[in-house]
């Protein structure tokens, strides 16, 4: 139960944590104290319900072939090997998180923006339906617990991102910090790859 928790913690933070359009735009809407609350709570509300979408649907279709199964078993170890991979050669790059300043936005602009942010980036649907999701729903009827655990990893970053951000600017805009932060992105992506590696998906079911 904890372990189903954790992995569904560590992966899905893992994967949220990744430097992208979505998590610019909140840290910047955090610096500017433009509506920060609303635009995290739009981010982990969009994210929770693609993961759960993930579970519920695709991961359903999946678990009930065995051979589509293996190949979502594969696809995940390949999926995470890769993002690991990318994380590691981020990390020897020497990139800056900016916020680029301007005017204040109306309410309706600033959720109009975070949903195109969010939901237009096709990264956010290989990610929470297809990994998370496929991943989730071999767990049989435990996914909930791995579901939690993404959630929970969902809520944490968003809101501490977007209340945190004057606080937390300084820090990540220095490309030594997110150098740390990708390499520990990429041996959580290695070692869940490893773990499905390991896994029997057909003694869960």
């Amino acid at each position: 139960m904890l372990e189903i928790f954790l992995n569904g913690l560590l992966l899905s933070g893992g994967l949220i944590i990744a430097i992208g359009s979505q998590n610019a735009f909140l840290l910047a809407q955090g610096l500017r104290r433009e509506s920060p609350i609303l635009v995290a709570s739009i981010c982990a509300i969009c994210d929770v319900l693609l993961i759960l979408a993930g579970v519920l649907g695709l991961g359903t279709v999946i678990q009930s072939n065995e051979t589509l199964l293996e190949i979502a078993r594969w696809a995940g170890v390949i999926y995470l090997s890769v993002f690991g991979l990318m994380s590691l050669r981020r990390s020897f790059k020497t990139e800056r998180l900016k916020a680029e300043g301007h005017t204040q936005k109306s309410v309706r602009t600033v959720i109009l923006t975070t949903l195109a942010v969010t939901v237009l980036n096709p990264h956010v649907y290989l990610d929470t339906v297809i990994l998370l999701g496929s991943i989730g729903a071999q767990y049989g009827d435990q996914r909930g617990y791995f579901v939690l655990g993404a959630a929970t990893a969902s809520v944490i970053w968003f809101y501490g991102l977007g209340l945190g951000a004057v606080k937390l600017a300084p820090l990540l805009s220095r490309p030594m910090a997110w150098k740390i932060i990708d390499l520990v992105i990429c041996l959580i992506m290695w070692s869940m790859a490893f773990s499905l590696l390991q896994m029997d998906f057909v003694k869960i079911l």
